[in-house]
C-alpha cells in the first residue's frame, strides 16, 4: 500500500484529478463558502466574512429566491445607502423595454399578473411609448484630486460620520427595542438626519444595516410597537422587498424577475407580495421594468400586429443597478454607433499592424477602425494589449490601460516596459516622430478616482485617446458604467479578459453579456498559456481536468483525509515544502479555499500561517507588524500588503507600495489577514506559487469558473490540497457559472444592431 507524501517534494507530480479516494471526510460545516458559512454561524462571523471585498455574491450565486446570510452581511458593504427622493410625480405614462414602468403602482401590478396570466395580450396592457426627448448630454465628472501620501482608506462615498448627539439618539432607540447599541453609529451614518425619529417609526428600517436579516427586524419591531406589529404592516413588506433586491444584487443580479421576488418574498412571511411590491414602486424603493423576450418589430414574413404580442419578461431591481445598467447601454451605443477620432497620418494604423504578429495584429486593425473592441485570452495573450499600447504611443495617442488589482497592474507595467520596441512601428517619413512613452497603467478604482491615471480634461472626461481595460470580467455594472461615460467622444475603448474566470464581486456580467451581445469586434488570442500549468488551466477552460507532464513539480497534488490534516499540509507546503523544493518563498505563495469559514477557511488557515510565520499578540484590532493583510477599500476591491505600524490614526498598511492608513473603526470592517484569500479576492492577481485547499465539505462550492480562476493565479507552481474526491472532476466538467439576471442585453438590442 502506498503511503501518502508528507512534503511537497514527496508528493506524485500530476494533475488534480488523479488523487485516491480518500478516508474520512472533515465534519459537516468546516471549510463551506461563504453563503454557506455565514448561514451556519454566529453573527460576528458573517460579519467578518462580509469584509475585505470578499466577492461571495459571485461564488455563493443564487437566483433570488432563496438567499443566504452572507449575501445580507455584504449587503452594506456593497451598497451606498442614499435616501431615495418621492417620484411619484414623475410617473405619468408607460415607457419603453429598457426604461422604468410608471403609472400608478397599483395599475402596474394588476397589469402584469394579468399578462401572466393570460387574461390580456401584452398589446391591451402596455401602450407604445411615446418619443422621449433627446438623451442627456454624457455628466461631466468633477475634476480630480491628486492625494498625497500616506492615504487615508475608507471606501468612496461613504457616508459622513455622524453627530454624537445623532449616535445618542439612535443607541436610546435600539435600547428601547433590544437590538445591540453597537449599530448606532452605522444605522446614524446609513438613515441620516434624524435617524432615532425615521427608526421609531419603521423599526424595519434596522434592515437597512449590514448583517440585520428579518427575523432580527421583526423582534426590533415588535418590542417597539407592540400589538401594532404585523407581518402584514406595509412597513415591514416595503423594507423586505428592498433587502431581498439588495441581497440579489450581492448574488450578481442587477434585477429580479417578479415571480422569483415574489416567491422570495412569501417565504419571508410577506402575506400578499403583490402589495408590498406595489407599495415598494410606490415609495420610490424600487423600479419595475419590462423586457421584451424578444426584439421588437416584425420579422420577415411576419405581421406587425403579431409581432407586437412577443412575450415580455416583468423585472424589479434597485434603482442604482437600474440607472447604472441604462448608463452602461448609452456609453456602450456612443462608442460603437460613433466612428473613433482620426489619429496620425492615413495608413500609420495598418503599417503598426503590419510590423505586430498574430492576433496582435488583428487587434491593432480592428482598434484602428471601431470605437469599442472586445479581446479575449489567458494571461500570455497579454502581449497582446501590450503590442497596442505600444503602437498607439508610437503613433501620438494618449493610450492607458486598466487593471482590476495594483498586483495586476504592475505586472502589466513590468511587461510593458519588456516589450517597449526600441522605435516606433515604422520608419516612413509620415510616421510621427514621437517617442514611445512609458508604462501608463492604473487600477480601475485609481482612474475613476483620480488617484492614477491621466487625469480629467475641462470637460471632465478622462484625458486619454484609447483605454484599455485588461481583467474585464471583474467589472460590474456600476464601475464600467463610470468608466463608459468618463470615455471623451472619440475615444477608443477595448475590454480585454478572459471570459472562463469568475464573474464580478457586484452586480451583472457586463464582458460576457457584451461577448454574447456581439455588437462589435471580438479578437480572440491564439497565444496558450505555456508549460504544464498552462495546459492544465486551458483543458479546465473547456471542462476537462487533464492529467498533465509535470517534470519541474509545476503540479503537485497533496491528499488530505479530514480538516486538520488540510491546515497541517496547507501551512507545511507554505513554510516550509514550497520553498525549499520549489524556491518560492513564503512572501510570495499565496493560499486560495472556497470560503472564509468553517475549519478550513480563510480565518482558520489565516490564523494557523500567522502562528508560524509572525506570531504575535494582535495588539490592533489581531494585527501585528509583518502581518500579511488584505485591503478592501470598497466592497470588490482587494488591496494585498503588510502592516507597517499602529498608532492612534489608525493601522498603517504598505499596499503595493503606497502607504495607507486604515482609521480604527474601520479596521475591523476592511482588513483582513492576507495570507489565505478566496478565489475572488484572488482574480485579477498572480503569484509565483499558490497552495488551493479543498477541504472535503467545499465540493458544493465548487464550479468551473472557480476551479479555472483558482488554479489560473500561480506563475511557477500549483500544489493543490484535495479532499474531494471526484467531486473536482465533476466541478470542471458539470458545473458553469451561475446564471445572473441581467438587462443589458435588452437595452443594447434596442440601441445597436449585432455585428453577425
Amino acid at each position: 500500500m502506498s503511503t501518502e507524501p508528507e512534503t511537497a517534494e514527496d508528493a506524485e507530480p500530476g494533475t488534480p484529478g488523479t488523487t485516491r479516494e480518500n478516508g474520512a471526510r472533515d465534519a459537516a460545516g468546516e471549510g463551506v463558502t461563504d453563503a454557506q458559512d455565514a448561514a451556519e454561524e454566529s453573527a460576528a462571523d458573517a460579519q467578518d466574512a462580509a469584509d475585505a471585498g470578499t466577492g461571495s455574491a459571485g461564488e455563493a450565486g443564487g437566483t433570488g429566491t432563496e438567499l443566504s446570510e452572507a449575501e445580507a452581511e455584504l449587503l452594506a458593504q456593497r451598497i451606498e445607502r442614499e435616501r431615495i427622493e418621492r417620484r411619484k410625480a414623475e410617473r405619468k405614462g408607460p415607457i419603453e423595454a429598457g426604461a422604468k414602468l410608471s403609472g400608478k403602482a397599483a395599475d402596474l401590478l394588476a397589469a402584469v399578473r394579468a399578462v401572466e396570466s393570460g387574461e390580456k395580450p401584452v398589446t391591451e396592457v402596455f401602450a407604445e411609448p411615446e418619443p422621449g426627448p433627446e438623451p442627456a448630454p454624457r455628466r461631466p465628472a468633477p475634476e480630480p484630486v491628486r492625494r498625497s501620501q500616506p492615504v487615508p482608506a475608507g471606501p468612496a462615498g461613504a457616508p459622513a460620520a455622524p453627530a454624537p448627539e445623532a449616535v445618542q439618539a439612535v443607541r436610546r432607540v435600539l435600547a428601547e427595542g433590544g437590538a445591540p447599541e453597537t449599530l448606532a453609529p452605522r444605522i446614524a451614518a446609513v438613515l441620516g438626519e434624524g435617524a432615532d425619529e425615521l427608526l421609531r417609526a419603521d423599526p424595519w428600517q434596522l434592515l437597512r444595516v449590514t448583517g440585520v436579516r428579518p427575523e432580527q427586524a421583526d423582534g426590533f419591531a415588535r418590542a417597539l410597537l407592540g400589538a401594532e406589529c404585523g407581518p402584514d404592516d406595509e412597513r415591514r413588506g416595503r423594507a423586505v422587498t428592498v433587502w431581498l433586491l439588495e441581497q440579489a444584487a450581492l448574488a450578481g443580479h442587477t434585477a429580479l424577475e417578479l415571480p422569483a421576488l415574489a416567491a422570495a418574498l412569501a417565504q419571508r412571511g410577506v402575506p400578499d407580495p403583490d402589495a408590498a411590491v406595489r407599495n415598494t414602486v410606490a415609495e420610490g424603493e424600487a423600479l419595475v421594468f419590462q423586457d421584451a423576450l424578444e426584439q421588437a418589430g416584425p420579422r420577415r414574413g411576419e405581421e406587425a400586429e403579431d409581432a407586437e404580442e412577443r412575450p415580455v419578461r416583468v423585472l424589479a431591481g434597485l434603482e442604482r443597478y437600474a440607472l447604472a445598467e441604462e448608463s452602461l447601454a448609452d456609453g456602450l451605443a456612443r462608442l460603437v454607433n460613433s466612428a473613433p477620432k482620426q489619429d496620425g497620418p492615413a495608413g500609420a494604423w495598418e503599417r503598426a499592424a503590419a510590423s505586430a504578429e498574430g492576433s496582435a495584429a488583428d487587434l491593432i486593425r480592428a482598434v484602428a477602425s471601431h470605437g469599442l473592441v472586445l479581446h479575449t485570452g489567458a494571461e500570455a495573450s497579454l502581449a497582446e494589449p501590450a503590442a497596442l499600447l505600444h503602437a498607439a504611443h508610437a503613433l501620438g495617442l494618449r493610450a492607458w490601460a486598466a487593471t482590476h488589482s495594483p498586483i495586476g497592474r504592475d505586472r502589466f507595467a513590468a511587461l510593458l516596459r519588456r516589450a517597449a520596441p526600441p522605435t516606433g512601428p515604422a520608419s516612413d517619413a509620415d510616421a510621427p516622430a514621437a517617442p514611445v512613452a512609458g508604462p501608463s497603467v492604473a487600477t480601475v478604482a485609481g482612474l475613476l478616482a483620480g488617484a492614477e491615471g491621466p487625469g480629467r480634461d475641462a470637460e471632465g472626461a478622462l484625458d486619454l485617446d484609447l483605454l484599455v481595460v485588461l481583467d474585464a470580467p471583474q467589472l460590474d455594472v456600476e464601475a464600467a458604467a463610470l468608466l463608459t461615460e468618463s470615455l471623451p467622444d472619440g475615444a477608443r475603448l477595448v475590454l480585454a479578459g478572459d471570459p472562463a474566470v469568475l464573474w464580478s464581486a457586484g452586480p451583472g456580467r457586463v464582458f460576457a453579456d457584451l461577448l454574447a451581445a456581439r455588437i462589435c469586434p471580438q479578437i480572440a488570442s491564439r497565444r496558450p498559456d505555456p508549460g504544464p500549468l498552462g495546459e492544465l488551466v486551458s483543458g479546465i477552460g473547456i471542462g476537462e481536468l487533464n492529467q498533465v507532464a509535470a517534470p519541474g513539480k509545476e503540479v503537485v497534488i497533496v491528499p488530505v483525509r479530514d480538516a486538520g490534516e488540510a491546515v497541517h499540509r496547507t501551512v507545511q507546503l507554505v513554510v516550509d515544502s514550497v520553498p525549499r523544493a520549489i524556491g518560492v518563498p513564503a512572501e510570495e505563495t499565496q493560499v486560495i479555499t472556497p470560503g472564509h469559514g468553517g475549519a478550513v477557511g480563510t480565518r482558520a488557515l489565516n490564523a494557523a500561517l500567522k502562528e508560524r510565520l509572525n506570531p504575535g499578540p494582535g495588539r490592533f484590532g489581531g494585527f501585528d507588524p509583518g502581518d500579511r493583510v488584505v485591503h478592501s477599500p470598497a466592497p470588490g476591491r482587494t488591496r494585498p500588503g503588510h502592516v507597517v505600524k499602529a498608532d492612534a490614526d489608525g493601522l498603517h498598511l504598505s499596499c503595493a507600495g503606497e502607504t495607507v492608513v486604515v482609521p480604527r473603526e474601520q479596521v475591523e470592517h476592511s482588513v483582513r489577514h492576507g495570507w489565505a484569500l478566496t478565489a475572488h479576492q484572488a482574480a485579477g492577481c498572480r503569484w509565483p506559487a499558490v497552495v488551493v485547499v479543498l477541504p472535503g465539505d467545499a465540493a458544493q462550492a465548487l464550479s468551473r469558473p472557480w476551479v479555472y480562476t483558482a488554479f489560473g493565479r500561480a506563475d511557477r507552481h500549483l500544489s493543490v490540497v484535495h479532499g474531494v474526491e471526484q467531486a473536482l472532476h465533476r466541478a470542471v466538467a458539470e458545473v458553469p457559472a451561475k446564471p445572473r439576471t441581467t438587462r443589458l442585453p435588452v437595452l443594447l438590442a434596442s440601441q445597436v444592431p449585432a455585428a453577425g
